[in-house]
Order: C-alpha cells, then sequence, then structure tokens
C-alpha cells in the first residue's frame, strides 16, 4: 500500500475542506450568520465578527495540516467539522445534511489515525 499517497490525498481532502469553510467564514455566509441568533449571538455584527475569527482559524489550520499533520490540530479538525456538520439538524435542516457532511470529520479523523493515534501528551504535538 502507498501509505505516503494516501496520506497526501487526505492531507489536500483536509485542507481543501478546512480551506472553502474558512472563506465562507470569512465572507460571512448569510445562512451561518443567521444561525448564531439561535445560540445566543443575536447581534448580525458579532456574529460576522466570530466568523471571521472561525474562518482565520480553519484557514491556518488547512495550511498547517498541509505543512505538517499535527495530531491535536487534526482532532480539533475532526470535534470542530463533527459539530458544524451536526449544527444542521440543530438549526432546522434535514438530518441529511449532518450525514452529507461525515466526510468533514471522518477525512480528519481518517488522517489522524493514519499518523497515529498518539500513545502519550507530548505526542499530540508530533
Amino acid at each position: 500500500m502507498h501509505t505516503k499517497l494516501v496520506e497526501w490525498t487526505l492531507r489536500i481532502s483536509v485542507a481543501g475542506e478546512f480551506i472553502g469553510h474558512g472563506v465562507f467564514a470569512l465572507q460571512a455566509k448569510k445562512d451561518w450568520v443567521g444561525w448564531f441568533a439561535q445560540f445566543g449571538v443575536s447581534d448580525a455584527g458579532t456574529a460576522t465578527q466570530l466568523l471571521f475569527m472561525i474562518g482565520l482559524m480553519d484557514i491556518a489550520l488547512a495550511i498547517l495540516i498541509l505543512l505538517r499533520p499535527v495530531r491535536l490540530a487534526l482532532l480539533w479538525m475532526v470535534l470542530w467539522g463533527f459539530w458544524t456538520a451536526l449544527l444542521r439538524p440543530l438549526v432546522g435542516l434535514p438530518v441529511w445534511d449532518f450525514v452529507e457532511r461525515w466526510a468533514n470529520w471522518g477525512a480528519p479523523l481518517a488522517l489522524l489515525l493514519l499518523v497515529g493515534w498518539p500513545r502519550s501528551l507530548r505526542e499530540w504535538l508530533k
């Protein structure tokens, strides 16, 4: 098996997903701004600022994964990808919007498992 080829395929896929969502966040995607109100952030300006920060973080993580698949970053991407997929049915979209986005957390999880689940706290930073 060509492990390096699989790793790079996953790294590029994960980066593409997070860059894409990061750019949407930087652009303050209208639907996403509206979802903040359902979680107590009713001011559109505040929601837009939060989305901007989230977008920057998503893009930074995508670049990091292209440079080096840091396990802690991948774990965050798994959790964040799961949350943002789960968010869809929580805001009233069909459950299939969640199912459709399983790759958003599944791809970073696959990459994390491929590079190896850490055996110590120190390995989370490698």
